[in-house]
C-alpha cells in the first residue's frame, strides 16, 4: 500500500493537483539545518544548498508546504524518500495512509540555486494528527567551499553536459559534506558556491567577487540581507577552497602580475578568512582540504595560522572525476568523506565542546 501512496503522491507533485486545504492547521515545530531568511509570513526563504527541514509527529498523515523557483526538493518520511518537487511554484505535497505511530518528515534541497531561492511555509499534520517537538542533532559541521562542496553534476555518467545538465544532476545532499554528516549523525550546513575560489573564481569571472566576499549573505545571491545572529555553534568547520583560483591560467587584467602573485594573495586571504572564522566560532575544530594542485599553499596556510590542536589539512587526490565537467562522481564523494573521517579522529573531544543552539 505504501507504494501505492507514494506513486500518486509523486504524479501530484508533476502536475500540480495537490489542493490546499481551506484552513490548514497549524504547522509543526520545525528544525531548520542551514541558513534561511525568515519573513514576517512566518515563512523561510533559502538560497544556499542543502538546505533541510525537519519536523515531527503522530498520526498518520502530513502536508508539506514550500514555494520553489528552479530548485530540485525531496521530500523524505522516517528516511524514506516519498515524492520530488521539480515545478516551479506554490506546492503543498500531502502523504496519507502512513503506519500509527510517530515519524519524521524532511524536506530537503539537492539542486544549487545562486540567484533567487525558494521559500519554506511549513509541515502541516493531517488527519488529526499530533505535532511533536522537533529535535536537532546534537553534532554540528559547517562545510565551506565550492562546486566540489556543492556537488555539482554529482549525479551524472558523463563528463559533458548543458548547464540544464549540470543543474538537474546536481544532488547536494549526496555531496562529501552532507555524507558525512549522515555517518556521524551531525547537523551540517553548506555555504558553497560554484566556481567562486577564495580570491579569484574560475577563469577570473566575477572579479571583486569571491566565496569569504559573499560567506556572511543569508542568501548568496542577496547582499541586501547579511546573516543575523541565529546561534549556529559547529564544532568543526571544513574549507575546501582554492580550485577555481589556481585551475585556469591568469587572463590579461587580472590583479595579479603572475602566478607567485595570485599564490601570495590567496595565501594571505585564506589566513585572514580563515582567522575571523575561528574567532568567530572559538568552540570549532577547522579541516584545510586541498587537492593535489594547492595542497602546498594550504598547508602553508596551516602553518601560518599556528594553531595545531584546533587545525588540521586534508589531501586529496586521484579522483575519477566523471561528474558534469570533470567534477566528481558520487564515488568521489564517498571518498573524499573517508579522508576527512580520517582527519576528525584528530580531534577526539571535539563533539563535547560544541555550544548548543
Amino acid at each position: 500500500m505504501m507504494r501505492m501512496i507514494t506513486l500518486a503522491l509523486a504524479a501530484a507533485v508533476a502536475t500540480g493537483a495537490v489542493a490546499a486545504p481551506a484552513s490548514p492547521p497549524a504547522p509543526l515545530p520545525v528544525h531548520v539545518a542551514g541558513r534561511v531568511l525568515p519573513a514576517a509570513d512566518g515563512s523561510l526563504g533559502f538560497g544556499w544548498p542543502g538546505v533541510y527541514f525537519e519536523g515531527r509527529f503522530r498520526g498518520a498523515g502530513v502536508e508539506a508546504a514550500v514555494e520553489s523557483g528552479t530548485e530540485f526538493m525531496r521530500l523524505l518520511v522516517d528516511g524514506e524518500e516519498k515524492a520530488q518537487l521539480r515545478r516551479p511554484g506554490l506546492a503543498r505535497l500531502t502523504l496519507q495512509g502512513l503506519p500509527p505511530g510517530e515519524h519524521v518528515v524532511r524536506l530537503e534541497k539537492q539542486t544549487e540555486s545562486q540567484a533567487g531561492g525558494g521559500r519554506f511555509i511549513g509541515f502541516y499534520p493531517t488527519e488529526g494528527g499530533q505535532a511533536l517537538p522537533a529535535v536537532a542533532p546534537a553534532r554540528r559541521i559547517e562545510f565551506i567551499g565550492d562546486s566540489y562542496t556543492v556537488g555539482y553534476g554529482n549525479l551524472s555518467p558523463v563528463q559533458a553536459c548543458t548547464d540544464e545538465q549540470v543543474h538537474d544532476l546536481t544532488d547536494s545532499q549526496k555531496a562529501f559534506g552532507p555524507v558525512l554528516a549522515r555517518r556521524l549523525n551531525a547537523d551540517y550546513r553548506l555555504v558553497a558556491f560554484s566556481g567562486f575560489g577564495v580570491v579569484r573564481n574560475y577563469n577570473g569571472t566575477s572579479p571583486g567577487q569571491s566565496l569569504p566576499a559573499i560567506y556572511d549573505r543569508a542568501v548568496p545571491g542577496d547582499p541586501t540581507h547579511p546573516l543575523g545572529p541565529d546561534g549556529w555553534r559547529p564544532q568543526v568547520v571544513v574549507i575546501n577552497l582554492g580550485t577555481n583560483d589556481f585551475s585556469t591560467p591568469l587572463n590579461p587584467g587580472e590583479p595579479w602580475a603572475d602566478q607567485a602573485a595570485l599564490r601570495a594573495a590567496y595565501r594571505d586571504r585564506y589566513v585572514a578568512f580563515a582567522r575571523m572564522l575561528m574567532a568567530r566560532q572559538p568552540q570549532a575544530r577547522f579541516v584545510l582540504m586541498g587537492s593535489d594542485a594547492f595542497y602546498d599553499l594550504v598547508s602553508e596556510v596551516a602553518t601560518t595560522l599556528n594553531d595545531p590542536a584546533r587545525i588540521a589539512t586534508v589531501r586529496f587526490g586521484g579522483l575519477a572525476v566523471t561528474g558534469c565537467n570533470y567534477h566528481p562522481s558520487l564515488a568521489d564523494h564517498q571518498a573524499m568523506a573517508d579522508l576527512l573521517q580520517g582527519a576528525l579522529a584528530r580531534f577526539p573531544d571535539a563533539w563535547s565542546e560544541g555550544t548548543a543552539r
